[in-house]
């Protein structure tokens, strides 16, 4: 894995355009290159929840991401800075990512943010923000009961403390559910907030580190038009698309492709949040160069194994087997026979099976490491069609139809 370097500058390239807006590149930072499309796993609190470094990096992961909420609560940004910062502190010496804070501060607050950012409603549970104002989003920790003010400025100084290459604005992720008058003024709210998250990321800026603006808007095509001209607008070295993308993926691919045609086309573009492998593929299509997701490693967690469409049994419409189903009791065979991951190499089906079932977190670990390198695998297939100009060839193998 590359180590820090000091001298190395922050570059992206197109190396090649694909069908529709499909784009090959390659993003540069100090602590490497990543070559895309790619995919950031989520170590949320500077840690993923059932892999370690060693098999992250066996796993050809290229970058990875860690919150910046969590982190500012428990250890502490200073903390984190004191050791070393992120990559130091992780023994992670890759490329890194960290969020805002804004996101889980509307999750905890409202809700699981998964399914309100998705238009599927908010689940009753305790609410940790308090308030959200011109300055910024007032919250209560949710492991001591301590009041936070988490503003623009304040949320560069943690990124900044926690040292990741990649950071991003401080925004306001609104939800499925409110009226496009809420949602058209915290987009404006938001779009303050990045003018000043870039004023405070401006006046520190040392070359280690790269912003990227948000585009909001929720699903109003008008909006977003107006957050994306806007974030292009202004030195953002990249872009990011976030906040509310529909009740259904057919509406979110639509957001999508009518936030892509408004940005500049010589930024990369992240997609927050979102991992399923539909999605890639049609992220792709529409020229998203890096996804971000829990999707791999927490379905592991709850026994789901991703698989090839053409391995898949109990359900086909689902991404992955459940491996705690009973049907794989006795299987003798790997999760998937074409992969060359260790625990396909070395594992069965009803071993796992058994894992799970006797709930030996040892099995969360093999799925989830299996997980990450399927897509690993997944996002060198896609860069590697590209290359050879055969994307929509890989596209109809994987059984998906072209979004119009």
């Amino acid at each position: 894995m590359p180590v820090y370097n000091p001298n190395q500058s922050f570059n992206f390239k197109i190396l090649k355009k694909g069908p529709h807006a499909a784009r090959l590149g390659s993003l540069q930072t100090p602590h490497g290159l990543i070559k895309t499309p790619a995919f950031i796993f989520c170590a949320t609190k500077a840690a993923m929840k059932s892999l370690t470094i060693e098999q992250l990096k066996t796993s050809d992961t290229q970058i990875i991401l860690s919150n910046t909420y969590h982190l500012m609560l428990q250890p502490g940004a200073e903390s984190v800075e004191k050791q070393g910062g992120l990559q130091k502190f992780t023994g992670w010496h890759g490329p890194m990512l960290t969020d805002s804070g804004g996101f889980q501060i509307f999750s905890l607050g409202h809700g699981n943010i998964a399914d309100e950012i998705k238009g599927r409603g908010m689940p009753n549970r305790s609410k940790t923000l308090l308030e959200i104002t011109e300055e910024g989003a007032r919250f209560r920790s949710y492991i001591n009961g301590k009041e936070y003010l988490l503003t623009p400025a304040e949320s560069m100084r943690i990124q900044r403390l926690l040292g990741a290459d990649l950071i991003v604005v401080l925004d306001e992720c609104t939800p499925y559910h409110v009226e496009k008058s809420y949602t058209q003024a915290s987009m404006e709210r938001s779009h303050r907030w990045a003018l000043q998250s870039l004023n405070a990321y401006l006046a520190h800026d040392n070359g280690k580190q790269k912003l990227y603006g948000i585009v909001q808007g929720g699903v109003y095509p008008d909006l977003r038009k107006i957050s994306a001209e806007f974030i292009s607008d202004h030195p953002f070295f990249g872009h990011a698309v976030g906040g509310s993308l529909g009740a259904e993926k057919q509406e979110m691919y639509d957001v999508i492709a009518s936030t892509m045609s408004h940005l500049s086309k010589d930024r990369p573009v992240h997609l927050l949040g979102i991992g399923g492998i539909e999605d890639i593929f049609q992220g792709v299509l529409q020229g998203i160069d890096t996804f971000d997701c829990v999707h791999p490693t927490r379905i592991a967690r709850h026994g789901g194994a991703l698989v090839k469409p053409w391995n898949r049994l109990d359900n086909h419409k689902r991404e992955h087997l459940n491996l705690r189903n009973s049907q794989y009791k006795l299987d003798l065979n790997p999760i998937e026979p074409d992969c060359a991951c260790t625990t396909c190499a070395n594992h069965t089906r009803g071993y796992l099976h058994h894992l799970l079932k006797t709930e030996i977190f040892l099995g969360f670990t093999l799925i989830a490491q299996h997980n990450a390198f399927f897509m690993n695998n997944l996002m060198k297939q896609i860069r590697y069609a590209l290359e050879q100009n055969i994307f929509l060839e890989l596209f109809n193998s994987w059984g998906f139809q072209q979004k119009p």
